[in-house]
């Protein structure tokens, strides 16, 4: 059997929607509770910054037609995972050293195993959301609501056909919520769309599918526009510490709880603009899109702790950091932070690298990405100025005799890859119009060849 419904459930069936209070799910909601659907509300808190008060859209639901509806404080998870993903450097995205980090992909994860658990409390097995078939939360969604309740069921509105051909666009929908006697008044239509939790903002879609809009149509949600001249910007000097791995300290001071701290990196990055980026990602069904991210907390943090992650840690730790990273953004984007995969990659960044990451950097913050590092401290560094002074030092870790004896040793392998390289030339010219790599035959003519 299924575990989607592609048509309405059975009169009666209890259903749990996500539900944001904009026109899209409260046109859902009313339109399900008149079929005869027992609609459930969860609306999750994440600390979203385009919401003055998240407590005032559960009541929205239940006046549109909801028999229950539920605020789940999010908040503290949330930080949590993003402290996570800045330990584990679970960032697959970036053009040219700007990151997106991955903020919608753990608003995810956090929202639909918090509303999925909620059911499963109230005893609800069929669960809604307002996602498309053309995007990647489908399958976030899916996946993480199906791992949290085995016996889950699926329906979504955007995938009935009868809901997609009643409702077609927005003004459908505000025709109809009209028709209720329940208006909807939208504000200004914007030229995108904005998706924000605590770690940060998505704008996507309408005009900024197309790429020679740039930037500058955004107005930002959790910094300034730093690309504006007439706005003013002042330097400013900020340290950050960590302790094991998780940030502690912002200029000495501590805080009641991670999230307050987290909430204070992002007042001090959105006064830079910090942590804007502008990516062509490819989403899960392989096709292209575009999206401008906002995630100035994130940034400061990710900027402090590879700092750190670079004077405490070996080049091959911090090789094994990237690549195994890398490998969990791309997961974690798939909705897969919760599988076996992620959970052992998780395990041994944090395990075997986290703990080690005590100490402070102090920053110079400029525009935009513009800053300096001033400082770097540290309880443990494999850096230390004395191993590679170009000064004379009192007891030198290793002398001029010792490197020439580590250079003889190079012999061995730089003389086996000629003996290669040549065997492979010789290779290629017994083959039909061989192509030799540019640059080796005239690299290894010799006269005794």
């Amino acid at each position: 059997m299924s575990r989607i419904y592609r048509s309405l459930p059975p009169k009666g069936t209890k259903l749990g929607i996500a539900f944001s209070g904009g026109l899209d799910t409260r046109c859902a909601v009313a339109w399900l509770a008149e079929q005869g659907l027992a609609v459930h509300g969860y609306t999750a808190d994440l600390a979203q910054p385009d919401e003055k008060d998240p407590s005032e859209i559960p009541p929205v639901a239940l006046d549109h037609g909801a028999v229950a509806a539920r605020l789940l404080d999010c908040r503290d998870a949330m930080v949590r995972e993003g402290i996570v993903a800045i330990q584990c450097g679970a960032f697959h995205l970036g053009t040219a050293g700007r990151r997106y980090f991955n903020t919608t992909p753990l608003g995810r994860a956090v929202t639909a195993t918090a509303i999925v658990r909620a059911m499963v409390d109230d005893d609800v097995h069929v669960f809604g959301d307002g996602s498309t078939h053309k995007g990647n939360d489908i399958q976030r969604f899916y996946r993480y609501g199906v791992l949290v309740d085995p016996g889950l069921h699926i329906y979504k509105p955007w995938l009935d056909q009868a809901f997609v051909t009643a409702f077609g666009g927005r003004r459908e929908m505000s025709l109809y919520l009209e028709k209720l006697g329940k208006p909807y008044r939208m504000g200004t239509e914007k030229a995108y769309s904005t998706d924000a939790n605590v770690l940060g903002a998505t704008h996507e879609a309408k005009d900024l599918e197309r790429l020679d809009t740039g930037m500058r149509i955004v107005e930002p949600i959790m910094g300034v526009a730093h690309w504006k001249p007439e706005v003013a910007i002042a330097t400013e000097e900020v340290t950050v510490g960590f302790e094991q791995g998780v940030p502690a300290t912002i200029d000495g001071k501590r805080f009641g709880s991670l999230f307050e701290l987290f909430v204070e990196c992002n007042r001090i990055g959105g006064r830079h603009g910090l942590g804007m980026s502008d990516q062509i990602e490819n989403r899960v069904i392989d096709a292209k899109s575009r999206g401008i991210y906002e995630a100035p907390g994130m940034a400061l943090l990710h900027v402090v702790y590879e700092r750190l992650l670079s004077a405490i840690h070996n080049e091959n730790t911090l090789d094994t950091y990237a690549v195994w990273g890398r490998r969990l953004g791309r997961l974690l984007y798939e909705g897969k932070w919760y599988d076996p995969e992620a959970c052992m990659i998780k395990d041994a960044l944090q395990r075997w690298v986290a703990p080690s990451v005590t100490g402070s950097v102090t920053l110079e913050l400029r525009r935009g990405d513009d800053y300096t590092i001033l400082d770097t401290r540290a309880e443990h560094m494999a850096y230390a100025p004395d191993k590679l002074s170009m000064e004379r030092v009192e007891a030198p870790p290793f002398t001029p005799e010792d490197r020439i004896g580590a250079l003889e040793l190079q012999n061995l392998s730089v003389l086996d890859n000629r003996d290669q390289l040549l065997h492979h030339l010789r290779s290629l010219a017994r083959l039909p119009a061989p192509v030799a790599p540019p640059g080796l035959p005239g690299l290894l003519e010799t006269s005794d060849e």
